[in-house]
């Protein structure tokens, strides 16, 4: 799938292929595709840390530097008994998806703003909340949070005009536009996320190489311990943090 990594012609060729129903459908799809509809809208699904994960018109993509998201959440809950994790800003679901298929026995809560988002998550995961970034959760999750995964957008306003045009005019422009440095919504989540993580809860945000040296910063002047963890491989970026005052900040790359 395109999102999850480069797919030549030849391949998403087949895809369409593989999957219309008949060839009036595949016309259909050949002519949205040459449109700049993304092949993911059409099929319905996204390839996503090898997993089918469910997608539909006017949902954010989950792009393949998110599957470092996903893994550093799994990392962060697997030693730990009936974990409680949180997908915010979840869009498809695509990050909590894979923590409840890799990790039986964990509470999995995801919480998005957009309604079409929302609706989509809930074809991928049980419990999803709708709202704005933490006034979605229950407030029986305040403190209780074990691991915390944010994908919130972060993109500069004045970059969405330069994005391609499968993502500038076919994904919510919310799920893009992350305020005028792409970091409003960083600073917000990273403000309030003490009041929701359990005693050595984990925070984690994706970001940008260029980012996030200030998505950390925003979480230590939260009161976080933080690092850097970046993932060449999958071109993703993660900001990790910590209630615990042990954590030692630095970078990490992997």
């Amino acid at each position: 799938m395109r999102a999850a990594g480069c797919v030549f012609a030849e391949e998403e060729a087949a895809l369409l292929i593989e999957n219309a129903s008949g060839i009036a459908e595949l016309d259909d799809w050949v002519a949205q595709r040459c449109q700049g509809k993304p092949l993911e809208h059409l099929l319905g699904w996204v390839d996503f840390a090898g997993l089918r994960v469910a997608v539909g018109t006017g949902v954010f993509v989950p792009r393949r530097r998110t599957e470092l998201l996903a893994r550093l959440t799994v990392e962060a809950a697997v030693m730990l008994t009936a974990p409680v994790v949180v997908d915010l800003c979840c869009g498809s679901g695509a990050v909590g998806r894979v923590v409840a298929e890799a990790l039986p026995g964990v509470e999995v809560h995801a919480a998005d703003l957009d309604p079409v988002a929302v609706a989509c998550a809930r074809r991928n995961l049980g419990r999803v909340h709708r709202g704005d970034l933490y006034d979605a959760l229950p407030a029986s999750l305040r403190r209780r949070i074990d691991v915390l995964a944010v994908n919130a957008p972060y993109v500069p306003t004045d970059e969405i005009a330069r994005m391609p045009p499968e993502a500038r005019l076919h994904e919510p422009r919310a799920a893009l536009d992350g305020g005028s440095d792409g970091l409003d919504l960083h600073r917000r989540v990273a403000a309030s996320a003490l009041e929701w993580l359990a005693p050595g809860g984990v925070l984690l945000i994706e970001t940008s190489g260029r980012q996030a040296e200030a998505t950390r910063a925003a979480c230590v002047r939260a009161g976080l311990e933080a690092i850097v963890v970046r993932d060449e491989d999958v071109d993703g970026t993660v900001v990790r943090a910590i209630s615990d005052p042990r954590w030692s900040s630095g970078t990490m790359t992997r």
